[in-house]
């Protein structure tokens, strides 16, 4: 199978098979672009994660384009968000085509309900796999403590959050790297 249309295929498998927006899809994706694939490494995926949430559009967009574009360049990077994007355009205008008028119905609020605690379930899987991968030390995890508590008690942007980190962990590995070199030279 030629490679475009097997991106294609297999970016709108994660777009027709997952639920609840991007993060929902971070599971599928990393078993499919990490562990079947072997597109992108678990450093990697982290890693554009991590930017995907700081880049402006929907996660599993900005990893599709990025696998795209790394494997194919411009076409490769158009092939593989289509394929995502695909999906999710036909399903929501059916969706939003059938429910228009039953969205009071018990059933389907309680469908709804279902789907957020299954999209719950799946985020937090998520995060146990990126804390596999990132620094387990007790800086980490302080990081880890204050990120959270800025964003749930004080409304911190994200955007904010994400870009304070990286700059501490640069200043903090540039004075780990100032202080090891001192040591050394001594």
């Amino acid at each position: 199978m030629p490679e475009l249309l097997r991106m294609f295929l297999v970016f709108a498998k994660v777009g027709v098979m997952t639920f609840g927006g991007g993060y929902a899809m971070l599971p599928m994706l990393m078993r499919e672009l990490v562990e079947k694939r072997g597109w992108l490494d678990t450093e990697e995926f982290a890693n554009m994660t991590a930017i995907g949430q700081c880049t402006p559009g929907i996660i599993a967009v900005n990893m599709a384009t990025y696998v795209g574009f790394k494997r194919r360049k411009n076409i490769g990077g158009i092939v593989a968000t289509l394929g995502v994007i695909f999906p999710s355009v036909i399903i929501v205008s059916v969706i939003a085509a059938v429910l228009r008028g039953y969205t009071e119905l018990p059933a389907v609020r309680h469908a709804f309900a279902g789907i957020r605690v299954s999209v719950c379930a799946l985020i937090v899987k998520t995060v146990v796999s990126l804390w596999k991968t990132s620094g387990k030390n007790m800086f980490s995890v302080i990081l880890i403590l204050v990120v959270f508590a800025a964003s749930v008690l004080i409304d911190v942007s994200p955007t904010l959050l994400v870009i304070g980190s990286a700059l501490l962990c640069i200043l903090l590995g540039l004075y780990t790297e100032r202080r090891a070199k001192k040591g050394g030279a001594e």
